[in-house]
């Protein structure tokens, strides 16, 4: 037998192995969106399946994984998913069937009977999968949804490979998907339990408003969020006439009030536009934690007015960005929402240091993430968080010079833009080619359901 002899040098131990990162991602700028607002200039994140493992620098990120696959974005900057705090994905299919035209006349005369008309799952699966599309080629990664037939939504959704916090809508009139508001609310249990524990969609029940349902509905569907402790969406003091409407109806109460009177407020909602709000109404909202979205495009071009964003943002309610529907904004991006956002502000106190871009940036990234009480999960670039993240060129002859890239993402940057967006750790585009999608099938599917909307309402 032979045996190691006593002055023998024994074999070197073999380098401990390093983690595996199934997909790193390098760029010339990482903005985190995390507390410090840490900016990496170069920086990389490490992703292992659905989860953030590390965010650093290139040499630190390669010094510590090896990786399964690499993407290396060059002078791209990298930054958290965007997050749309409010829509209604299927109305894509409406974009520019009616505009220039008042909230209810544009509801009452043309939406609400075009809806009546031509809503159905197949027209809801093809508006939803173009709303997918548009919003994976400019960088939102995580959109709120408020329609019918929301089970194909999600479907539509997680094929497409996005998150979605999506409610089932409950109104007091009869539409496509529900008769009364006692099936409509049926639906919405039944939607909250086929999906209550899928990676992508979070299910909601989402009442439409307090002036389209009676206080028996709104008070039910408040009981079903509770039950699952699901979100509940909702459309809150959009416009002047709304709140005429609630104060006449409910012995001068303003519709936050109403709402407070009546015991609906609870953990998980989320208020769309807020934009007729007094100080009484904001500490109700500010007490009972609810999330806001502010829409300024929808709000701007319906001139329902502008949200007391300023006054939001002193509260410290949770406050995120929206796009509301394309029927009524008439896009998806959300760098466009960041940009009027902060303009309107502006505009409105006439002060140049409202809403400033980095306060923009952060209403579509952690912002959005508080209002939907995700921010756990999505929002930042941070060790443990899910793996949300697009790259966004800044070689365009408007994006140059650059100084700043916080100020060019908010008032330079348009969302196609973003060249490479990832959602849960899967590449959902990259380099402007999108993955999860037929985009020539998407829009193809679409021009032909426009062709069956525009036969319906002529």
């Amino acid at each position: 037998m032979f045996t190691l002899g006593c002055n023998a040098t024994p074999p070197a131990a073999a380098p401990p192995s390093k983690p595996i990162a199934s997909l790193i991602v390098i760029a010339g700028t990482v903005i985190t969106q995390n507390a410090a607002h840490q900016v990496l200039s170069p920086g990389a994140v490490a992703i292992a399946g659905t989860t953030i493992l590390d965010v650093d620098t290139p040499d630190a990120i390669r010094g510590r994984y090896t990786a399964t696959e690499t993407i290396d974005a060059g002078d791209q900057i990298v930054l958290p998913g965007l997050i749309n705090t409010h829509g209604h994905a299927p109305m894509v299919l409406y974009r520019g069937l009616a505009d220039d035209l008042a909230l209810m006349e544009w509801l009452q005369k043309y939406i609400f009977p075009a809806e009546a008309k031509t809503v159905s799952p197949e027209f809801v699966r093809v508006g939803t999968r173009l709303a997918a599309l548009e919003m994976i080629e400019s960088g939102t990664t995580t959109f709120t949804d408020m329609y019918y037939f929301e089970e194909e939504i999600a479907r539509a959704t997680r094929e497409a490979g996005l998150r979605g916090v999506l409610g089932q809508t409950v109104i007091q009139f009869p539409v496509a998907d529900a008769k009364t508001p006692d099936e409509a609310l049926a639906r919405a249990e039944t939607f909250i339990k086929a999906f209550r524990d899928d990676d992508l969609i979070v299910p909601a029940v989402a009442p439409h408003a307090a002036y389209t349902l009676s206080r028996e509905t709104l008070l039910a569907t408040a009981a079903l969020g509770r039950k699952y402790n699901v979100p509940v969406l909702i459309h809150l003091a959009e416009t002047e006439d709304e709140v005429k409407q609630i104060r006449t109806e409910h012995q001068g109460a303003t519709p936050a009030g109403y709402l407070e009177s009546i015991g609906f407020w609870g953990p998980k909602t989320v208020a769309a536009h807020g934009v007729w709000v007094n100080d009484a109404d904001l500490q109700i909202l500010k007490q009972r934690n609810v999330g806001v979205s502010h829409n300024p495009e929808s709000n701007m071009k319906l001139a329902s007015g502008a949200a007391p964003v300023v006054q939001y943002l002193a509260s410290g309610l949770p406050l995120g960005l929206g796009t509301d529907g394309a029927a009524s904004n008439n896009d998806l991006d959300m760098f466009e929402a960041m940009r009027q956002g902060s303009m309107l502000a502006k505009f409105v106190t006439h002060d140049p240091t409202a809403v400033p871009a980095r306060t923009a940036l952060d209403l579509a990234t952690m912002g959005g993430a508080r209002a939907l009480a995700m921010a756990d999960r999505i929002g930042s670039l941070e060790k443990g968080k899910r793996a949300d993240l697009i790259a966004v060129s800044m070689r365009a002859a408007r994006q140059t010079p650059l100084y700043d890239p916080v100020s060019h993402l908010v008032y330079v940057t348009r969302g196609d833009d973003v060249q490479t967006t990832i959602v849960n750790g899967k590449v959902l585009m990259r380099d402007r080619k999108v993955l999860t999608l037929d985009r020539a099938a998407v829009i193809a599917d679409a021009n032909a359901m426009a062709e069956r909307v525009r036969a319906a309402v002529k």
